[in-house]
């Protein structure tokens, strides 16, 4: 995995003003595209898209602090198809436009060429289970929010606290599927979607496919497959969140498995609100 994760680095250097081919890359490196991107955008911190836009406005600003092309070259080179598109470009990167940038020299924001490695100090013990699961139901009550990585994600706690008591009883009598009582759910995130995308969030349960779901409920449908289950306990969110990076960078680096398309599920075994214990469920193919 670091191996295509370089690969791709590599290739945006040498396509940098050009449309970068991921899938293709990711078919010569074993992997799928959407795993490539899942893990590009979980250690760089970035989705593709926004690194190869930061790099771009880098070798664009170095190009123009020098003088030495005119603006539309400069704009062209880096794919951009006029002027005036490079400078919306350059000014949300470096905070200052082109002419700016050509007069003054700066000052630029710089993004140095990524390069990933990997530790082998397996500094943090995971304990994960490999679990197959038939086709299942997701019901409960879905909202659209923003993705927030860091911290609680205050639209979720509303759309929680907005449910009724007596609605959470029904969603845990309902409840008749691994993964057993309530869950969190987030589902339609594009695989390196950069933060306040929209996604979809589900507080709900798992059912059996043939249990009938009552008419007032959200419905999301989940194929059968493999899922990898980390079990977590620690303060709340900083311990599932701290999970989630660690799936990248120890686990699946390691182990014979990637992502898949589907939804991620949250069980919360113990929640006290600021201490959980907890496992993340993960939808995963062999690799």
């Amino acid at each position: 995995m670091i191996g295509a994760l370089n690969a791709l680095v590599d290739l945006i250097e040498r396509r940098v003003g050009d449309e970068i081919d991921v899938s293709s890359l990711a078919r010569d490196q074993g992997t799928t595209e959407y795993h490539l991107r899942r893990m590009f955008a979980a250690l760089a911190g970035m989705p593709v898209s926004e690194y190869v836009r930061r790099r771009r406005m880098t070798l664009a600003g170095a190009e123009l602090a020098s003088g030495a092309s005119s603006l539309l070259d400069v704009a062209v080179r880096h794919g951009y198809g006029s002027a005036e598109a490079l400078g919306r470009a350059f000014r949300s990167v470096h905070g200052i436009s082109p002419a700016d940038a050509r007069r003054d020299g700066g000052p630029l924001r710089t993004q140095p060429t990524l390069r990933f490695r990997l530790s082998v100090e397996g500094s943090t013990p995971m304990h994960v289970t490999i679990t197959h699961r038939p086709r299942l139901l997701l019901a409960g009550y879905a909202v659209q929010v923003p993705l927030i990585h860091q911290g609680v994600n205050p639209h979720i706690q509303q759309h929680i606290a907005g449910i009724a008591p007596q609605e959470h009883a029904r969603l845990k009598a309902l409840s008749d599927a691994e993964p057993t009582g309530i869950l969190a759910v987030t589902a339609d995130i594009e695989p390196d979607a950069p933060e306040g995308s929209l996604l979809t969030y589900l507080h709900g349960v798992a059912l059996a496919e043939s249990t009938e779901v009552p008419a007032d409920l959200d419905v999301l449908t989940v194929e059968e497959g493999d899922w990898a289950v980390f079990a977590a306990e620690g303060p709340f969110p900083d311990t599932l969140q701290d999970l989630w990076a660690t799936t990248a960078t120890e686990w699946f680096p390691s182990n014979p498995w990637r992502l898949r398309p589907g939804p991620s599920i949250v069980r919360y075994l113990d929640f006290t609100g600021t201490h959980a214990r907890c496992e993340l469920w993960l939808p995963i193919e062999a690799a």
